[in-house]
């Protein structure tokens, strides 16, 4: 399949809508964790529907000392990707198509979510991507919008700006997409050099670790709730070799643990990442409730997901992963 490359809004809007139109929005540099949304949007917008791609380095998103210059820009590849991958077109408007009238005066305020972590790391970077995301999506009418989850915060402050500000459009999360070694995909990964890919692991296995220590948390409360509540209970587990399984779990699901043994999990491994050759220089490592990107408390339950920032050299990495709180089940 073949995408047609579009460059202007209204050579866009000139196509003609038989079905629902899904769009993916992209910074171009497109690999496989973009071609897994890609098809996703094809699966969604059926044989009858569209698929639109989106290729844009927003200005807007980059700070000061960031690396919106040697953000990497390969369209032709791009567009050959996004045809192989199922899309009918690739919208690359220039920046003079997306901000006529030069950066604009009147933009998207973040809020208090928007302050948290990746907006605190960088000022403003949110309040850049929603008035571009806001922008595209009047650009590109779509009925239904994806994102990578492994931008989580940026997919949370997405839904919720359409939440809010009521725009007609359907926002799909697509799970985030690795390398065979734990990686997360990502256009940057092509910034390391392979001293700095080894130590760049330490991102997902410091998400792994945690997970595995929520999932330890969970089995053992859930076996904590099997502890006898009678004396003659207790004594029959007794007889039987349970009493001494049941209190160990009881012992150490009500005893240290919680977000607290999540987050050292991870920290240990980020530590251990920071005295390699070369190091890993962590931004933040936080255990957050998705719907504000506040820390969770002992008590929480529901979804949550564990987030951690940091650089290798030059480069600036991200990485999550969701966790379930209070069901007793498997961590995913």
């Amino acid at each position: 399949m073949t995408a047609t490359l579009l460059r202007t809004a209204a050579d866009l809007h000139a196509r003609v809508r038989t079905g629902r139109r899904a769009v993916v929005m992209t910074m171009g540099a497109l690999h496989e964790g973009h071609a897994t949304l890609i098809r996703t949007a094809r699966k969604i917008a059926g044989p009858e529907g569209e698929v639109v791609v989106t290729v844009f380095v927003n200005p807007l998103q980059f700070g000061a000392g960031e690396d919106l210059d040697r953000y990497p820009r390969t369209l032709d590849a791009d567009v050959e990707l996004a045809g192989t991958s199922g899309a009918d077109a690739v919208f690359a408007p220039s920046v003079d198509e997306v901000y006529p009238g030069g950066e604009p005066q009147v933009r998207i305020n973040a809020g208090p979510m928007g302050e948290r972590l990746e907006g605190a790391a960088r000022p403003g970077h949110f309040d850049g991507m929603l008035t571009v995301v806001a922008k595209l999506l009047h650009l590109t009418r779509p009925d239904v919008a994806l994102y990578g989850q492994k931008d989580a915060q940026q997919l949370a402050l997405i839904r919720r700006m359409v939440r809010d500000l009521n725009f007609g459009v359907e926002i799909v999360g697509v799970p985030t997409v690795r390398e065979e070694d734990g990686l997360a995909l990502s256009s940057r990964n092509r910034y390391l050099s392979p001293a700095e890919r080894r130590t760049a692991l330490a991102l997902s296995q410091a998400l792994f670790a945690g997970r595995d220590r929520h999932a330890a948390q969970e089995a053992l409360r859930a076996r904590a709730r099997e502890v006898p509540a009678s004396r003659a209970r207790a004594e029959a587990l007794s007889a039987i070799g349970e009493s001494r399984a049941a209190a160990d779990a009881h012992a150490v699901a009500t005893t240290a643990g919680g977000p607290a043994a999540i987050r050292a999990a991870a920290r240990l491994v980020l530590d251990e990442a920071a005295r390699l050759d070369p190091p890993l220089t962590p931004d933040y490592l936080a255990l957050v409730d998705p719907s504000d990107f506040t820390d969770i408390g002992d008590d929480f339950t529901g979804e949550a997901v564990l987030a951690v920032a940091a650089r290798v050299g030059a480069t600036r990495l991200i990485d999550n992963i969701p966790l379930t709180f209070g069901t007793f089940g498997d961590a995913s």
